[in-house]
């Protein structure tokens, strides 16, 4: 949707909208008490004005969706809404996030000719639109009227109303036509990696669970087929509880407050159990915010220190562990200038990533990150993996492991690191993860993706996409 002068194919006789301005209002009304005057006249505009604001921030700024609607720290116009409107907000940004592609192009086709490359507050605004009347309950007639008023309301954009207008009311009438487009959705370097890494078949099943919002994962202290149970969900075979349809607060569910679970996906809590038998060691847990892994480790009976460069997440970690009613010893640091003579009997280095393996919980990550992020991050994780060996004892093991689909930051890799012959490769072993064997590769690593654990709901379905490997420090 790039290029000089915009143009919407016409479609009935209706009507544009006349553009904002100040006629009809009482001439010492500033500018925020006229938008109050808006939202009480359209009811929801602050929240798709919000949305339309935050999908720009990600798309044209790399920003991180998590940032933007953090509950303490998010973005301004979105710390102004309440509870109910922020959560609106979330579902059009994933919704839309999750099928830009497909939305992409079904807009293209209502247009005579692309938007000016420079629209790009008018192609949110166009998208924010989309993904209510092809995705979200929102009546179409809402979904166009606040389109069109939010346009309005913007300088940039106004002179587009009657341009969104018509491209909109065209999209409710060809809106089952497009959904079936199920055009896939990420960039077109990720796409081509997903298939030379998975081939055609494994990339498209990844790519078509990924449109789909993901299950609630959570780990229990004990008994998971019992607290799946009493939670209404399902015990998975690593026994993991996954919880299916959801609304509400999850603190407010049975367990929460007494620390018996905390949410983690499947896929995350299994490198911790890749240790082996870890009780009474003394353990590390490397890059260990937000603490999921820390409690896996301290409740296998190891003596744990947690790390992590960033003492806001540190602070976040041990009120994780406060309500899970857990102590490990906590250093907040940059483990790459970490040197001690007490050396570990295990350790667990969760690396940083590109992250591409959580693109169903985190639909930003594809707009956010670029393959020259995934080339720097796996320059970084080499380094934290060589600096690992020296605070592990001899024949100690190091479990590595991070949440990305890409051979450049797990296969590849690793391989550079055993070239090196500082570490010596201690494969998985499928009967280590009983019931998820199909998991463990020929060469002895651990490979999730979001294709894998099918089911027939896809909400149901999926694991994030995790890579891990074992290695032995040599005598």
């Amino acid at each position: 949707m790039n290029d000089k002068t915009p143009a919407a194919k016409r479609s009935g006789n209706h009507q544009p909208h006349k553009p904002f301005n100040k006629q009809g209002h009482n001439p010492g009304q500033s500018e925020t008490e006229i938008r109050a005057k808006l939202e009480a006249e359209h009811p929801g505009l602050n929240v798709r004005l919000c949305a339309a604001k935050l999908l720009h921030a990600v798309v044209a700024k790399n920003t991180s969706l998590d940032g933007l609607t953090d509950a303490h720290h998010g973005h301004p116009h979105y710390m102004e809404l309440d509870e109910r409107d922020r959560s609106l907000v979330r579902a059009i940004l994933g919704t839309a996030l999750r099928n830009r592609n497909t939305i992409e192009t079904a807009l293209c086709k209502l247009l005579d000719r692309p938007l000016p490359a420079n629209a790009v507050a008018l192609q949110q605004l166009l998208h924010v639109g989309a993904a209510q009347i092809l995705y979200l309950d929102v009546p179409d007639h809402a979904a166009v009227d606040i389109a069109v008023t939010s346009a309005n309301i913007d300088p940039r954009n106004r002179k587009y109303a009657s341009l969104v207008n018509a491209v909109l009311r065209r999209l409710t009438r060809n809106k089952d036509r497009a959904v079936e487009m199920k055009i896939p959705n990420g960039p077109e370097w990720y796409i081509e990696s997903l298939t030379s890494t998975y081939g055609r078949e494994k990339a498209e099943a990844i790519l078509a669970i990924q449109a789909h919002e993901p299950s609630i994962d959570l780990t229990v202290k004990s008994d998971p087929a019992l607290w799946a149970e009493k939670l209404g969900g399902t015990a998975l075979p690593n026994g993991s509880v996954r919880l299916g349809s959801f609304e509400g607060s999850l603190t407010a569910l049975e367990g929460f407050a007494t620390g018996d679970w905390w949410v983690q996906d499947a896929a995350a809590s299994l490198p911790a159990t890749l240790l082996g038998d870890i009780k009474g060691k003394r353990v590390a847990d490397l890059c260990a915010a937000p603490g999921g892994k820390t409690a896996q480790l301290i409740m296998a009976g190891a003596e744990v220190t947690a790390f992590d460069i960033n003492k806001n997440r540190l602070k976040r970690l041990k009120t994780n562990l406060d309500r899970l009613q857990l102590s490990a010893e906590l250093i907040a640091t940059n483990i790459l200038d970490y040197q001690t003579d007490e050396l570990f009997d295990a350790i667990l280095l969760d690396a940083p990533c590109s992250s591409t393996g959580t693109v169903r919980r985190h639909p930003d990550v594809l707009w956010t990150k670029t393959p020259e992020d995934i080339t720097r991050l796996s320059q970084v994780q080499l380094n934290l993996l060589r600096h690992a060996v020296q605070l592990v004892k001899p024949d100690g093991i190091i479990v590595f492991s991070n949440c990305s689909l890409n051979r450049e930051e797990g296969e590849d890799m690793v391989e550079m690191i055993i070239n090196e012959g500082i570490l010596v490769p201690a494969p998985f072993k499928p009967e280590e993860l009983k019931g998820m064997e199909q998991l463990i590769t020929d060469q002895g690593f651990l490979r999730s993706t979001p294709a894998d654990l099918p089911h027939d709901e896809p909400k149901m379905a999926g694991l994030d996409g995790f890579f891990a490997a074992r290695f032995r420090r040599p005598l």
